[in-house]
């Protein structure tokens, strides 16, 4: 087999094969032993039909047609390992030539990854927020905490801001009820906002029994984004009763004798959240400034991919578990689709160079992933998943992720690479230094929210897959 590669553009190339006939013998003896599985020849018993017999019948193109099928594949792995090519995603095959006995010519387009040079990160200047706890935010962390211990006493008057009320809802639009617009029995905490738009205002003043009627934009549901006409009964009214800010409070509510052990907690609690939040900020604007400092050439059908693949996850899957549509969505976000497809593109575009990039850096670094590392990134993505750390790895498994799990750590790591040879400051001038033993699992998470739609992941891939499924029909 000879084979030859043409450069059509950074991202595509045409792989032009020749394959001596005698090469195939492999593949037209398997077609033979298929074919004769599968007719029958009277005078022959099942299995046993004589080749020319079977050129007679049924005529030796049908056989040829089949052992081209079974031998394209192998052939255009070896030409795309001979070439050591990067290949992404399923060819486009046009057999050129075939003559019976002679020779067997075919060509072969497909995207790669591009050649990336990756230019001197090491000037890399970011800037982040600086991390500040104030009274204030302990404060309102200790009164979150004691909201959670609050108890409520029935009370016999009309509900005032801050009472808990038992409520019953019915929703109409366009004066029919809707089919999932009825709910009863719903606690609800006056002030709240965490219901409906206008619904404190129906329900200050009401007593038990009392009813009200509204208009609000439902924010869930069937009918989600629609204007609808809402009557709230109210069936109890109950004042809520904070606990004393004291010693006691703290030992309630947590394993601290003293209130003040509480607060200081608290503040620790906070200041480790903002450290987090912080080094996820700087990982966010060291990736912008690296990017900005790669030219990376983006394959047309991979991106056309990859918006589609981020367009499905959103329509079935984060929509769907919300009950909209992508309209509906569109309207509540007060976005024209051209707006969103814009959006779209832009993100995929960034997820793409984002991976490109980084699996750049992970060749030119030698970096490699280990179990411990595998294992903690599969239990964070367990966690935000709501999964098992059994269950999310099962599915992992059954459904081949592993590589793709593998990827987001490696990235990580060379993401957190550029971090540290980078200069954070902050926003009051100081010198941020974020090595720390969390900094490459947050690094992952990040290059994994830019990558988010995995395209480029799912199409190399499938270029790793059998090379039969890739070429079948």
């Amino acid at each position: 087999m000879k084979s030859a590669v043409e450069t059509l553009n950074p991202t595509r190339v045409r792989l032009t094969v020749e394959v001596p006939f005698e090469e195939l013998k492999d593949s037209l003896d398997a077609a033979y032993k298929k074919i004769n599985q599968q007719v029958t020849v009277k005078g022959f018993r099942k299995g046993k039909i004589p080749a020319r017999v079977i050129d007679q019948r049924f005529g030796r193109g049908a056989v040829l047609e089949e052992a081209v099928n079974d031998a394209l594949p192998k052939f255009y792995t070896e030409a795309v390992n001979e070439a050591e090519l990067s290949v992404l995603g399923q060819p486009e095959v046009d057999i050129t030539e075939l003559k019976d006995g002679e020779t067997l010519n075919f060509t072969a387009e497909v995207d790669v990854r591009p050649a990336i040079e990756i230019p001197d990160y090491s000037g890399i200047e970011v800037e982040v927020d600086a991390i500040e706890v104030t009274d204030e935010d302990v404060d309102k962390s200790v009164e979150q905490l004691r909201e959670r211990f609050a108890s409520t006493t029935p009370v016999e008057r009309a509900a005032e801001d801050g009472d808990v009320v038992t409520i019953d809802l019915e929703a109409k639009v366009e004066g029919e009820v809707l089919e999932d617009g009825i709910a009863n029995g719903v606690s609800y905490t006056i002030g709240s906002g965490e219901l409906l738009d206008g619904i404190d205002d129906a329900v200050k003043g009401l007593e038990a029994g009392g009813e009200a009627t509204f208009t609000s934009e439902l924010k869930g549901g069937s009918a989600a984004g629609e204007e609808a006409e809402v009557t709230v009964k109210v069936t109890q009214v109950a004042k809520r009763e904070l606990p004393e800010l004291d010693d006691d409070f703290a030992q309630l509510a947590s394993e601290f004798d003293t209130l003040e052990e509480l607060r200081a907690d608290s503040r620790k609690r906070l200041t480790n959240m903002k450290q987090y939040d912080q080094a996820t900020q700087a990982q966010e604007r060291v990736l912008e400034k690296l990017l900005e400092l790669v030219e990376v050439p983006v394959p047309e059908k991979l991106l056309e991919d990859e918006i589609n693949t981020r367009k499905h996850n959103l329509e079935h899957h984060q929509l769907g578990q919300m009950g909209l549509d992508l309209a509906k969505y569109l309207e509540i976000q007060g976005k024209t689709e051209e707006e969103f497809d814009a959006e779209t593109k832009e993100a995929a575009v960034k997820g793409i160079k984002t991976q490109f990039v980084l699996d750049e850096l992970v060749k030119q670094e030698k970096l490699n992933v280990n179990q411990e590392e595998l294992t903690e990134h599969l239990m964070r993505r367990a966690a935000s998943s709501g999964m098992s750390p059994d269950q999310f790895a099962q599915a992992v498994v059954e459904g081949g992720q592993v590589p793709l799990l593998v990827g987001e750590v490696a990235r990580g790591k060379a993401l957190a690479v550029v971090v540290e040879k980078a200069t954070v400051k902050d926003t009051n001038g100081e010198i941020i230094d974020l090595d720390d033993e969390d900094e490459v699992e947050t690094a992952a998470e990040v290059a994994a929210e830019a990558t988010d739609g995995d395209a480029a992941d799912t199409t190399e891939a499938a270029a790793e897959a059998p090379a039969e499924e890739k070429n079948e029909g």
